[in-house]
């Protein structure tokens, strides 16, 4: 046998855009997004650009909510969330709390404007910060901040797209500082990071001990006293995130994001809102067509989040068809490492992970056990076929060199641990916004759900564990809107057929559920049909966002 190969990269390959997932009692993130530091500071010139400046003294006409106009479900009641206690109001201002804008109401946002800037990390991009209210209902209270940032187009000025790609916590600052404007002549790509996360005003929570005492908590409970530790583990963290959160944990639901997103469309002077979201950025695009449906106006939501009650297709499915799907590939090289056939590869990797549950590491100076290994597995899939290079010669070094540096790094950077050992924002953001965005069923009903998906999906289904996080969360749910966008503009969804993260099925829920929707299919792995999809798909989406040409329901292949 060989010696295996270095990784070229031990992350999924840059193209993709480094999405989110959920990895079932852990906080998974995709790699590594730089997060931009905007600058208030005097505004950018712009000559042209410059006939698009916008006059302060409009009418506040934005982020309207009344949850009686809208259906809602309620399948789970969250019965064993923690108390908020007198943490919540213990004074935890984190950074980009501040005092609202001058004058009253709703009135005091109509009349901000963002002062541009260069961002000092990406050239020829601007950044800037905006106050919004901490609660959307109460605008002339707290106050917290908004990072964006603005790549501008040229030639005659067509329309703002606002980008998203996922997560929850994934920087959007740093999507549309990365965003290829070349297939979009006339447009401004904006990109903002969602409360809660990155250069907004982020979730705080413990040290980073104290994270990484979270982070190896083992999601797979032996017997009631294994699943006590988890259960405590996961209460030792939601009560870090209250003390040092305070009330932000209860204001950063996807419904107050898209509260956001109208804010921002209507401060770039957009009376319709022209978007593009990857993964759970699709939820965000959904409740923003839910909240404002005569305000859409073109929306593109690739690799679907399953906004139905629907759960007889869940994430580890993904995960596990994927693996097959890598297993299949490493078969057809003709001398794969890992097995002679598709079942024994997935045999190799599974007894690997296995060992690892009775067994755990030390690898770059913390715990590596079988959920840090299946989440750095997990990592390599986002990319489809192009990752699986990476993934074969990282799993070579873990399994049969006794090397797993390259699978750890990669599971690293999806939980949003950096390179020095501290994390990111990303780490925090994650669980918090998820949790308030869906109701549970319980420390009881969590771990009859793992008996469910492990049947439905043996390897990741397994390994992914008892999901305890949200069922002891300090905040509660926000309202469960049933999302029709009953009364939009068409909007076009995308879905892989092997996607990892999301399903395909979840897509073609999505494309049923919203009221006028057209669902273009890619048949291949990994995640972001639009990244991942070529011409066949690029090219409908380029006609839409551009000319407003409502693609047909079809069909890509590769």
């Amino acid at each position: 046998m060989t010696q295996p190969q270095s990784p070229a990269s031990q992350t999924p390959a840059a193209r993709t855009r480094r999405l989110a997932v959920a990895l079932l009692g852990v906080v998974v993130a995709a790699a590594g997004c730089s997060l931009v530091q905007p600058r208030a500071t005097a505004p950018l010139p712009s000559p042209a650009r410059a006939s698009q400046a916008i006059p302060t003294g409009r009418s506040a006409t934005f982020s309207e909510f009344d949850p009686a106009q809208h259906e809602t479900w309620t399948k789970n009641t969250s019965p064993d969330r923690l108390s908020t206690g007198p943490a919540a109001t213990s004074g935890a201002t984190p950074e980009g709390f501040a005092e609202p804008p001058a004058g009253h109401g709703l009135q005091r946002y109509a009349d901000q404007a963002p002062a541009w800037s260069p961002c000092p990390e990406h050239p020829g991009v601007d950044c800037a910060s905006v106050l919004v209210p901490l609660d959307w209902d109460e605008p002339d209270g707290q106050a917290i901040t908004l990072a964006i940032a603005r790549k501008q187009g040229t030639g005659t000025h067509r329309a703002t797209l606002f980008v998203n790609p996922g997560g929850p916590g994934v920087s959007g600052t740093s999507m549309a500082a990365n965003f290829d404007l070349g297939p979009y002549p006339g447009h401004d790509v904006v990109g903002w990071d969602p409360r809660g996360s990155g250069g907004s005003t982020p979730v705080v929570c413990g040290s980073t001990a104290q994270t990484d005492a979270f982070n190896a908590a083992d999601p797979t409970p032996r017997n009631d006293a294994e699943l006590e530790r988890l259960k405590a583990a996961s209460e030792a963290f939601a009560r870090q995130c209250r003390a040092s959160s305070g009330v932000l944990l209860d204001h950063i639901s996807t419904i107050d994001t898209a509260r956001d997103l109208d804010y921002l469309r209507w401060l770039v002077g957009d009376d319709k809102l022209s978007y593009l979201g990857i993964s759970y950025g699709t939820f965000i695009g959904a409740t923003y067509a839910e909240l404002y449906p005569k305000r859409v106006g073109r929306m593109v939501l690739d690799s679907a989040v399953n906004i139905t009650d629907n759960e007889s297709v869940i994430q580890a499915m993904g995960f596990d068809a994927s693996l097959k799907d890598f297993a299949a590939w490493c078969v057809r090289l003709g001398d794969c490492a890992l097995g002679a056939n598709e079942k024994a590869v997935i045999t190799t990797i599974n007894s690997w992970v296995a060992g690892l549950d009775t067994k755990p590491l030390t690898v770059n100076g913390h715990a590596f056990g079988s959920i840090a290994a299946i989440t750095g597995v997990a990592a390599f899939m986002y990319a489809g076929v192009p990752g699986y290079r990476n993934l074969y010669n990282s799993l070579q070094w873990a399994v049969l060199s006794h090397e797993p540096r390259y699978i750890a790094q990669a599971g690293d950077t999806m939980i949003g641990r950096r390179t020095d050992g501290s994390y990111s924002s990303l780490a925090y953001a994650f669980p918090a916004i998820s949790c308030v965005d869906w109701a549970d069923a319980g420390v009881a009903g969590a771990r009859r759900q793992w008996v469910v998906d492990r049947g439905r999906a043996p390897i990741f289904g397994f390994w992914f564990g008892v999901n305890l996080t949200c069922p002891v969360w300090t905040a509660r749910p926000a309202p469960q809107l049933r999302l029709t966008a009953k009364g939009s503009a068409p909007i076009v969804v995308l879905g892989s057929t092997i996607d990892p993260a999301t399903p395909y099925q979840q897509a073609v829920w999505m494309s049923e559920q919203l009221d006028h929707a057209v669902l273009i299919t890619r048949e291949g792995a990994g995640h972001s049909a639009y990244e991942l999809g070529g011409a066949c798909v690029r090219g409908p989406v380029e006609a839409y966002l551009n000319e407003g040409t409502v693609p047909k329901a079809i069909t890509c292949r590769g």
